[in-house]
């Protein structure tokens, strides 16, 4: 019976361990800071060790073919809608660092952080920054 309780434990420990690295993958609704609405929804995904986001739909119909013309290198030009916005984050306890983040709206490219909210799993918080300057926004799961 013992080594019941200890196969049962050590399941639900792998389980979670589980759950806890896939719990940003999925899909999340971005806010506009200006309106407060609801502006795209953004797929985040892992790939190896390292997760990644891109923007799967933007929600206002008359943006959806807008380009990045502020982006430099190889997004200057393309459709934003579509375009991996969220780059190399890795998982460090329970936030996920050292990655990017690019604003489309600017073309800037920012260090990113994010974090599941702990008093509500279904938010999760986006840290663009640069050395001490830095600005979050709260996604809501899809």
């Amino acid at each position: 019976m013992n080594i019941f309780k200890t196969l049962f434990t050590l399941l639900l420990l792998i389980s979670s361990i589980a759950s806890a690295q896939q719990e940003i993958v999925g899909e999340w609704k971005t806010i506009d800071d200006t309106t407060g609405k609801p502006k795209s929804i953004v797929e985040i995904y892992k790939e190896g060790d390292k997760f990644y986001g891109k923007i799967k739909r933007i929600l206002k119909e008359e943006d959806r073919s807008k380009l990045c013309i502020e982006c430099n290198g190889e997004e200057h030009n393309q459709p934003i809608e579509g375009m991996v916005i969220i780059n190399e984050l890795e998982k460090d306890g329970n936030e996920y660092e050292d990655g990017t983040i690019l604003d489309p709206e600017n073309g800037k490219v920012y260090r990113c952080k994010i974090w599941v909210d702990e008093d509500n799993p279904k938010v999760l918080n986006v840290r663009g920054y640069i050395a001490f300057l830095y600005r979050t926004q709260k996604w809501l799961k899809v």
